[in-house]
């Protein structure tokens, strides 16, 4: 199967340093820093491409899943908000939480719901995260 990289360099210490990180394809560089992590600065932060990971990969599993329940969706969008939180000495990624909305003609918002909470559950990156809490939350659009 197919294996991808990414890579990340840093400068300086913790609070005054900054880094950049980098897709292993180029598709995207980013400069990120203690600010753009844990105050509001300008950049990304591991925490932002985690999420943006998340998103896509349950977005094509659930895909997936409508597809083999009969009803190819015409668009699905999914945010996913990551909190890190303070604790102990450090810090730690408490939560996920996934918002999707999806325009599946033909498709019930029970039936939506069902396959949406399997792709939760059996995307890859959910699956890296099964020690984290991943809350979900699926919308059907008519």
């Amino acid at each position: 199967m197919a294996v991808r990289s990414a890579s990340a360099v840093w400068n300086g210490g913790l609070q005054d340093g900054n880094g950049r990180m980098r897709l292993g394809s180029g598709a995207f560089e980013g400069a990120y820093s203690f600010a753009s992590r844990f105050q509001e600065g300008t950049g990304t932060n591991p925490e932002e491409l985690i999420g943006a990971a998340h998103a896509g990969c349950f977005s094509m599993a659930l895909a997936h899943g409508l597809e083999q329940a009969g009803a190819a969706p015409k668009r699905i969008s999914t945010t996913a908000k990551v909190h890190l939180e303070k604790a102990g000495e450090g810090f730690k990624i408490t939560r996920i939480e996934l918002d999707t909305e999806g325009e599946v003609p033909g498709m019930d918002a029970a039936a939506f719901e069902g396959i949406a909470e399997d792709a939760k559950r059996n995307c890859p990156v959910s699956q890296l995260f099964a020690g984290a809490e991943i809350n979900l939350k699926a919308r059907l659009l008519s």
